[in-house]
């Protein structure tokens, strides 16, 4: 394993959070907070450590897909560690625990709060929490490719180990190039939502809040009441770019280069227009009686199936009140996710597709036992490692479900709530239903079922592989047993 480059890509991590640290300094000038100072401190520490870290360079900056995982779950690992750190000494949220919870809720985009008082948090608290989507959304690894040199495939193994969905690919020959037209269209498309926010009379920090929260589809709000209380032109303007941050970032790399017509053919895409307009028109029938109007009705259902499908988790009504069939709905969107290749979690759509075509596949070959067609996706034949990791992706799935669900059913709370807890973690959601719903937190679970759920949120929002790794025993006997070897070599 080559450690030096790990040991230098942190150090390099630790440096930017350290500048991210900074702007809720700068929230706190504004608004004449004293909780600045600790975001100052931490900000310090955080350069300095990472300065000393990324101090002496690799002299080989080669490493593979192994290593990219690792790298990368321990980054993110580091990263909610040091962030949580100025909540828990402004005393903002006294328990240790309870802060690395909230601040991986906030870096994963999942929004599973512990605080039942979002609202007596500082303003340089609220920021920080809404600005860790921002980051987790697309990803600080991915905007680190842009800056630390490697050679050969080392780009690639670094974002695989990071980006969600079955499959990463550039969308231009150099990788550094991709990592920047998919951060100038993630600020674009945030800085737009933003605007608009301004020109719907939100309040210029709420307005920010909001805009950074949908960009990285984390769903952390600044009122307890998360979007109920502002007009329906403000829900109206969060559903849409809810449904924009779920999009393929690829569709719109193709629209910004004139490739209109391959941008509208995209196979995930489509089936994504097409579950997101069904579940709308299905909770809309299903909870027309409770408001006044069409309109109001169908505003809620868009709101939330836009939230709860690209895995945002904002609120705009208690959902908890609405019939089964509607709830139904949307707990089965929790596990759909949204497209690969946007910040939104889930099991990813082109997960589901290709798990359907292999399904029909199995059955045709009962049928016609001589077929050999092949399974394609946007007109292209899968490769038999992209069907075997689908498969591979979901027994992992369902076998981290399981146990979770099991060690978190210890504290014997009402299936429900343990059910759609885990779900809501796993798929990066927020909340979930029962004693999670949109109008409750998670701050009643015990510290044990805290950790196992922030374990489940990193390896959601990791897409699980590179977090099983970290954690594998056999990864750390080869590279001890490697460093021995060479020592021994060495001395000889």
């Amino acid at each position: 394993m080559n450690t030096s480059m790990v040991r230098y890509i942190i150090g390099n991590i630790l440096k930017i959070e350290a500048v991210f640290l900074l702007l809720p300094c700068v929230v706190a000038i504004f608004y004449k907070e004293s909780q600045g100072w600790n975001y100052l401190l931490v900000a310090i520490l955080s350069g300095l450590l990472g300065f000393l870290l990324s101090l002496k360079k690799p002299k080989n900056n080669i490493f593979y897909l192994k290593e990219g995982c690792i790298t990368t779950a321990l980054s993110w690992i580091i990263l909610s560690l040091v962030g949580c750190i100025p909540l828990y000494i402004t005393n903002e949220i006294p328990n240790l625990i309870d802060a690395f919870f909230e601040i991986v809720s906030g870096f994963t985009t999942t929004g599973a709060t512990i605080l039942s008082d979002v609202e007596a948090l500082s303003h340089c608290s609220l920021f920080w929490r809404c600005f860790t989507h921002w980051i987790g959304g697309m990803g600080v690894l991915v905007f680190l490719l842009a800056i630390v040199p490697m050679n050969g495939g080392s780009h690639m193994n670094l974002m695989r180990a990071e980006s969600p969905g079955p499959t990463v690919g550039k969308l231009v020959p150099k990788l550094k190039i991709t990592a920047r037209i998919l951060y100038v269209i993630y600020f674009v498309l945030t800085v737009v939502e933003f605007i608009l926010l301004l020109i719907a009379g939100t309040p210029v920090f709420d307005a920010l809040c909001l805009s950074i929260g949908t960009a990285g589809t984390g769903g952390f709000a600044v009122k307890n009441t998360s979007v109920a209380d502002y007009s329906s032109a403000v829900i109206w303007i969060v559903s849409i770019f809810m449904f924009l941050f779920g999009v393929n970032f690829n569709m719109y790399y193709l629209i910004l280069y004139g490739k209109l017509k391959k941008a509208l053919l995209m196979e995930e895409v489509r089936a994504y227009v097409l579950i997101v307009t069904a579940s709308i028109i299905g909770i809309t029938i299903s909870i027309l009686s409770l408001y006044p109007s069409l309109g109001e009705a169908l505003m809620h259902a868009a709101f939330q199936v836009t939230s709860i499908i690209s895995t945002t988790g904002f609120a705009s009504a208690d959902y908890e009140v609405w019939p089964g069939f509607a709830k139904s709905i949307l707990v089965i969107l929790t596990f759909i996710g949204a497209c690969a290749g946007s910040t939104g979690g889930g099991i990813k759509i082109s997960r589901i597709l290709i798990a359907i075509k292999v399904f029909i596949k199995e059955i045709t070959s009962y049928i016609h036992p001589k077929s050999i067609k092949k399974i394609q996706m946007e007109g292209k034949p899968l490769e038999d490692d992209v069907i075997r990791a689908t498969s591979v992706y979901f027994l992992t799935f369902i076998l981290i479900f399981v146990c979770s669900f099991l060690l978190v059913a210890l504290e014997n709370k009402d299936f429900t709530t343990t059910f759609t807890a885990i779900a809501a973690t796993l798929n990066n959601v927020g909340p979930g239903l029962e004693m999670v719903g949109p109008t409750q937190n998670f701050g009643h679970f015990n510290w044990f079922s805290k950790l196992v759920m922030s374990f489940d949120m990193i390896a959601g929002r990791l897409e699980l592989f590179p977090l099983l790794l970290l954690f594998t025993p056999a990864i750390w006997r080869e590279h001890f047993s490697t460093r021995i070897a060479e020592k021994k070599k060495n001395k000889h």
